[in-house]
Protein backbone atom coordinates (compact mmCIF):
# COMPACT_ATOMS: atom_id res chain seq x y z
CA UNK A 1 0.00 0.00 0.00
CA UNK A 2 1.52 3.54 -0.89
CA UNK A 3 0.83 6.69 1.32
CA UNK A 4 0.89 10.39 0.83
CA UNK A 5 3.77 11.77 2.43
CA UNK A 6 3.94 14.81 0.26
CA UNK A 7 1.44 17.61 -2.08
CA UNK A 8 3.30 19.77 -3.97
CA UNK A 9 2.10 22.59 -6.53
CA UNK A 10 3.36 21.09 -9.56
CA UNK A 11 4.94 18.53 -11.60
CA UNK A 12 8.73 20.05 -11.19
CA UNK A 13 8.79 20.14 -7.59
CA UNK A 14 7.01 16.34 -7.75
CA UNK A 15 10.17 15.36 -9.53
CA UNK A 16 12.43 17.06 -7.55
CA UNK A 17 11.00 14.78 -4.57
CA UNK A 18 10.85 11.95 -6.08
CA UNK A 19 14.09 12.03 -7.17
CA UNK A 20 15.38 12.78 -3.68
CA UNK A 21 13.81 9.64 -1.95
CA UNK A 22 14.70 7.44 -4.80
CA UNK A 23 18.56 8.46 -4.39
CA UNK A 24 18.00 7.27 -0.43
CA UNK A 25 16.22 4.48 -2.07
CA UNK A 26 12.73 4.49 -1.40
CA UNK A 27 10.58 3.69 -4.30
CA UNK A 28 8.52 6.91 -5.13
CA UNK A 29 5.59 7.32 -7.27
CA UNK A 30 3.81 10.78 -8.38
CA UNK A 31 0.11 11.13 -8.73
CA UNK A 32 -2.16 14.36 -10.04
CA UNK A 33 -4.12 15.44 -6.96
CA UNK A 34 -6.93 16.37 -8.79
CA UNK A 35 -7.31 13.19 -10.32
CA UNK A 36 -5.81 15.04 -14.22
CA UNK A 37 -4.37 13.39 -16.58
CA UNK A 38 0.16 13.11 -15.71
CA UNK A 39 2.37 14.91 -17.07
CA UNK A 40 0.48 18.35 -16.45
CA UNK A 41 2.99 20.85 -15.41
CA UNK A 42 1.01 23.30 -13.45
CA UNK A 43 -1.43 20.52 -11.60
CA UNK A 44 -0.85 19.82 -7.55
CA UNK A 45 0.73 16.45 -7.18
CA UNK A 46 0.83 13.75 -4.45
CA UNK A 47 4.31 11.90 -3.60
CA UNK A 48 3.57 8.70 -2.30
CA UNK A 49 5.87 5.65 -0.99
CA UNK A 50 5.45 2.52 0.39
CA UNK A 51 3.40 2.23 3.86
CA UNK A 52 6.95 0.00 5.00
CA UNK A 53 8.83 2.91 4.22
CA UNK A 54 7.45 5.61 6.30
CA UNK A 55 10.01 5.81 9.18
CA UNK A 56 12.48 6.16 6.57
CA UNK A 57 10.68 8.98 5.05
CA UNK A 58 9.96 10.79 8.19
CA UNK A 59 14.08 10.34 9.71
CA UNK A 60 15.16 11.65 6.03
CA UNK A 61 12.71 14.98 6.49
CA UNK A 62 13.60 15.31 9.88
CA UNK A 63 17.47 15.61 9.01
CA UNK A 64 16.78 18.36 6.58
Amino acid sequence: MWIEIKKVQNLMMAEMWKDFFESEGVPTRLLPASGEAMGQESAAYRVLVPQDKEHVIEEILRKL
